[in-house]
């Protein structure tokens, strides 16, 4: 059978949420990211925990883009569309261009199940899929055919179709098979007899590919050995790097990790891994509500730990109160938001930048935090490390904010190596930091580091350290409580200061030539796909710079210089412009907002359009 050579590949498994879909996708991934190729990954699932069968809201997909050469965003658009039955096909069709390959499991195309989601005849006899390839497999029939001789009800062989589409994809593209094997071992230990059914399904699969005359051809997408500097790589989620990031975080500054969290998608992965690694000293409290979580997580950072809170959009409104008491007490704190669409639970499983404002303004009085935004999965790892460093730095409370793209895309990422990582270790007080009119030493709590303007960290139950805490507003230098106008006047000052003065890196801007006229500037997820759109026009001659942020309080120090450069200014968000809403008010820039806000990231050529049509 020929063979034909490919450079990229974008592919996307769809079914009932009950099929399967996410963990066939998270295998294909697996086996591409050991094969070498460069990936970038968009899982996208109903809120429901199973929603109802067979209908258009109870699609569930997994798309992966893999290819030979550096890519950053998961694809516009499939090559190849595996449609478990009617309704994921009727989802799916309209993002498939001509001449896509369509992988379709016929069992499945009853009347029935055709007339729930709105097909007056067989789509896959009436012509309407004329302009693709179309490969009709009976999937059920065949994955139940191959596990005949398994102790196994026809219900039970049914759940291994989605094993065998792997296998036939992972014919297909030449994928290892061996660690999907190992995994399935691995899952289902305690039940050896699933674990064999599920490989002899998968081994099937590959088996038909071999052998049926349908598929004409098979492919092969070469490992991106130059996409990727030279080290030990593995595929990563933006909250598995978060986690590890975490993690990594409290080792460099030799402190204990406390994570108080309340479960809430798209965040609740970062509880799940951290609560595995209580080796590095973490320490993990699921807490009956929001509040509680954040309450915690501070009284350990009072304690001397680093603290971790996290949670999506509407937990941020919850804590809001706490937040601002942590700013009223100046210590280290994480808060950690992976956003999703609002308002309200709004769309849990479905991503949006819309809480930046919130994370900018979201608290009674004069509460500034610093806010950083990671740009993709693995970059989640050094922005918790940063956000770490800012934290213990400045004894503050520090805002992340990631969205579930990132949350749930994975990439492949370079283990880097501990010597390389960032030193956090911050002392804590030790004893009197001053002394009175009559030569008495004392230890004052607010006494500030004239650098970073952070108060002291004391350690509970260190002697001659003891302190009040609480909300109401302190005395410069002492803690007391005061009511005095002046120095509330100063503290609040003194606060805004501190955030101020963070140590931000300038932001990197490219522009290869130095004279576009044009320049595109980001935060947070829409990093790959502001990148894929500007590659483009650039190969087609077109002069556009980039720019993006991962520091949005405090800016960067040369960012108004960097706007003043040029004529045209475009924010792509997925918001209704709430960066653009800052930049205008900082720095009176005429930006061009750009926004969406239909729960999915950008595409790269819905993008490049927009930016071409600033060049003309």
């Amino acid at each position: 059978m020929p063979v034909q050579r490919l450079n990229r590949v974008v592919i996307r498994f769809a079914g009932d949420s009950g099929d399967g879909m996410q963990l066939t996708g998270d295998r294909f991934t697996s086996q591409t990211a050991s094969f070498g190729n460069d990936l970038s990954t968009l899982p996208n699932f109903p809120a429901e925990i199973r929603a109802p069968a067979g209908t258009l809201p109870g699609v569930s997909s997994f798309q992966l883009h893999f290819a030979d050469h550096d890519i950053i965003t998961p694809g516009d658009a499939p090559n190849v569309l595996v449609a478990m039955n009617p309704a994921a096909l009727k989802a799916n069709l309209t993002d498939l261009p001509p001449g896509a390959e369509i992988i379709v499991n016929t069992d499945e195309f009853t009347k029935r199940a055709m007339q729930k989601v709105g097909y007056a005849a067989n789509p896959l006899e009436d012509g309407s899929l004329d302009g693709y390839h179309l490969h009709p497999v009976p999937l059920t029939t065949l994955t139940v055919e191959a596990l005949k001789d398994f102790d196994l009800s026809r219900k039970e062989a049914e759940r291994s179709k989605n094993m065998f589409a792997l296998g036939l994809l992972s014919w297909m593209y030449h994928r290892p098979t061996e660690g999907t094997e190992t995994f399935l071992k691995t899952k289902f230990a305690k039940k050896p007899e699933i674990a064999a059914a599920n490989i002899a399904a998968f081994r099937a699969g590959w088996n038909f590919g071999e052998t049926t005359e349908d598929f004409a051809v098979s492919y092969e997408v070469a490992p991106a050995q130059q996409a990727f500097p030279t080290g030990t790589y593995r595929n990563i989620s933006g909250n598995l790097a978060l986690s590890y990031g975490l993690v990594a975080a409290s080792r460099q500054a030799d402190l204990p990790l406390f994570l108080g969290s309340y479960p809430i998608t798209p965040a609740s992965d970062i509880l799940h891994e951290l609560s595995k690694h209580k080796n590095f000293g973490v320490r993990t409290f699921q807490a009956e509500d929001e509040i509680a979580g954040i309450g915690a997580a501070l009284g350990a950072a009072f304690g001397g730990s680093l603290a971790v809170t996290t949670t999506s959009g509407p937990g941020v409104a919850l804590k809001s109160e706490t937040i601002g008491l942590a700013v009223s007490l100046e210590l280290p704190l994480l808060v950690i938001d992976i956003q999703r669409g609002g308002p309200s639970t709004g769309l849990p499983t479905k991503t949006e930048q819309a809480d930046l404002l919130q994370a900018m303004f979201g608290r009674n009085g004069e509460a500034p935090v610093p806010v950083l935004a990671p740009r993709t999965p693995a970059d989640c790892f050094d922005t918790a490390l940063e956000a770490a460093r800012i934290a213990l730095t400045y004894r503050t409370p520090v805002m992340l904010l990631s969205d579930g793209y990132l949350a749930n895309g994975s990439e492949p990422w370079r283990i880097p190596a501990p010597d390389d990582l960032p030193d956090l270790r911050t002392p804590f007080a030790q004893g009197p930091n001053h002394t009175l009119e009559d030569g008495t030493e004392v230890f004052w709590p607010y006494k500030r580091d004239p650098h970073t303007l952070a108060r002291p960290w004391a350690i509970p139950g260190t002697p001659g350290l003891e302190h009040r805490i609480g909300g109401i507003e302190k005395q410069d230098g002492t803690g007391n409580i005061s009511y005095d106008p002046a120095n509330h006047d100063f503290m609040v000052r003194t606060r805004q200061a501190k955030i101020d003065g963070v140590d931000v890196p300038d932001v990197e801007v490219d522009d290869p030539t130095g004279t576009a006229r044009t320049l595109v500037l980001g935060w947070g997820s829409t990093y790959g796909p502001i990148t894929a759109a500007v590659r483009r026009l650039r190969t087609a001659g077109k002069e556009i710079a980039q720019a993006h942020l991962r520091h949005l309080n405090p800016f960067p120090p040369n960012l108004g210089t960097v706007l003043a450069r040029y004529r045209h200014i475009v924010v792509p968000e997925m918001n209704l412009g709430q960066l653009s809403l800052l930049l205008r008010a900082r720095y009176l820039a005429d930006v061009t907002p750009y926004t969406q806000v239909n729960g999915m990231p950008f595409k790269e050529e819905q993008l490049a359009h927009v930016l071409e049509a600033t060049l003309r």
